[in-house]
């Protein structure tokens, strides 16, 4: 038998998603590249590890034992590899991290310094709704998660990042007149995220203050749907700023303005209260709490200012 461990990777790649053109995309290969090393994989094995029939992937049983003797072939290769730069005092495993959807634009900040430092870290980090974020932090299944409301039935630490700014948004046809702008909100469909959201919690408490009735209601399940249908023009939303420097950049989305807003919260990096940190975590916290503020200064300056200068509009007049 030649196979390297190559071919084993890419073949259990294959046999997890159950498609070519996943697995390629996955590995960042091409799709022939992922041929090739699957065809020289079948050689060294008389019984079929797969079938394709059409464009599905059948993986055989017999493949499937060897899908499975792969996974942990290359579970010891990375433990090998991960006790090597330990002993070589690096820091080395898996962070793992949940993240609300709109954290997205705001956790990989945080995370790429770090882990250029340390190449031996592995980043497992979900993006989901919050809903799914505290179920996992309550779960224990993750080291850290981030979200920019805290959890009211667990105890939890937190270390706070930045601040989260909502404001109202239309897109660029839209028209206003003033500083009240209640009837914008009144006649135009309004667009919120789902249950369990920070944001629509945020959106429905603003709405309730100035006894304002949805014309009609939209519900989607992601930060980015919520813009790209504002953008469309098919309502308005609430809508944290950090996701939308590039559409305001371009001007095809408007600021609805209003007194009340921007409402700020905060988003925290959050851990279970009574968990037990491994080394990798501590070391993570630690470069939290030392370069924060360095990375809020010259990643986010640009969210500072555009805060400070829609304050202006309101202190000045």
């Amino acid at each position: 038998m030649e196979y390297t461990l190559h071919q084993l990777k890419v073949f259990a790649k294959v046999a997890e998603l159950r498609s070519v053109t996943k697995a390629s995309e996955d590995l960042h290969l091409s799709q022939p590249a992922v041929s090739i090393q699957l065809k020289n994989l079948q050689k060294q094995f008389d019984i079929p590890l797969m079938e394709i029939i059409g464009r599905k992937v059948y993986i055989t049983e017999f493949g499937k034992n060897i899908a499975e003797a792969a996974h942990r072939i290359l579970e010891e290769v990375e433990a090998i590899d991960n006790k090597t730069l330990a002993f070589r005092g690096k820091l080395v495993g898996q962070l793992k991290l949940s993240v609300v959807s709109t954290g997205k634009y705001v956790m990989p900040y945080y995370l790429s310094d770090f882990l250029n430092a340390h190449p031996g870290v592995n980043l497992n980090m979900d993006v989901t709704n919050k809903l799914k974020v505290i179920e996992t932090l309550e779960q224990n299944t993750v080291d850290f998660a981030l979200v920019s409301t805290l959890p009211k039935h667990i105890e939890v630490h937190r270390e706070p990042l930045i601040s989260n700014t909502l404001f109202w948004v239309c897109n660029h046809q839209s028209n206003f007149t003033d500083k009240d702008n209640t009837a914008v909100l009144k006649k135009r469909p309004l667009i919120f995220r789902e249950n369990g959201s920070a944001t629509r919690q945020a959106m429905e408490t603003f709405l309730k203050k100035r006894n304002i009735t949805a014309y009609k209601k939209l519900e989607l399940t992601s930060n980015e749907a919520v813009k790209q249908a504002v953008i469309a023009g098919i309502g308005n939303s609430l809508m944290p700023i950090i996701g939308l420097k590039n559409a305001l950049k371009n001007n095809v989305i408007k600021i609805i303005p209003f007194r009340e807003t921007p409402i700020t919260t905060e988003w925290n990096l959050i851990w279970l209260k009574n968990k037990r940190l491994s080394p990798l975590a501590e070391a993570y916290l630690a470069y939290i709490r030392n370069e924060k503020e360095k990375i809020k200064r010259e990643k986010f300056s640009w969210y500072r200012d555009f805060s400070l200068s829609y304050h202006n509009l309101f202190t000045s007049q």
